[in-house]
């Protein structure tokens, strides 16, 4: 019975050292957090941030749009855009070096989810999970789209495809302040 004991002390203090590794160790800032959706993207190699303040002041520093992720751990095509199109390095670094990416939990965040559906909705763009949104720094959605694959297959546009037609609308801030819809962002 002791030896139980200790044996099962010995791998709980193990498990633990492990998350804490793999938490310190995480590529980016979803470290730490109690929604299993975005505790699992910890690990990816996109610079996730949650969404918050610190996430829109990264934004306007660097001049770059946010990359808004919406999904939930019970969705299939949630889970599949991420293993398809998140954990490919060369999505990574192509989302690392064009935007601020920021991923929400559908689940624990219903009145943010509630006013991105809305907005895309206004906007004409699909409003499903995931939900795939471009926003600028200061809050106005002015893209988006739901699953997205790493490579456009079955008339499905690819990620790259409709992150670089973000980048360019991004570009045009004129139109973008005539054509998008106004966030409450995080303060």
């Amino acid at each position: 019975m002791r030896n139980s004991v200790g044996i099962f002390a010995l791998l709980i203090a193990t498990t633990l050292a492990a998350m804490d590794t793999a938490q310190a160790s995480a590529p980016n800032h979803l470290g730490g957090q109690s929604s299993v959706y975005l505790a699992r993207a910890a690990g990816q190699p996109v610079d996730w941030y949650p969404w918050g303040a610190k996430a829109f002041q990264r934004a306007k520093e660097l001049d770059r749009p946010i990359l808004l992720e919406v999904g939930a751990v019970w969705c299939p095509w949630c889970g599949l855009m991420d293993r398809d199109t998140y954990t490919n390095p060369e999505t990574a670094e192509y989302v690392n070096q064009h935007f601020v990416a920021v991923k929400v939990d559908f689940d624990a965040s219903p009145k943010l989810v509630a006013q991105l559906q809305r907005a895309q909705a206004v906007l004409n763009l699909p409003a499903g999970l995931p939900l795939t949104s471009f926003i600028t720094p200061d809050g106005k959605l002015y893209f988006g789209a739901g699953y997205l694959p790493s490579e456009g297959k079955g008339g499905k546009q690819s990620f790259k495809d409709a992150a670089e037609q973000a980048l360019k609308e991004y570009a045009n801030k004129q139109q973008i302040n005539d054509e998008s819809f106004q966030l409450e962002v995080a303060k």
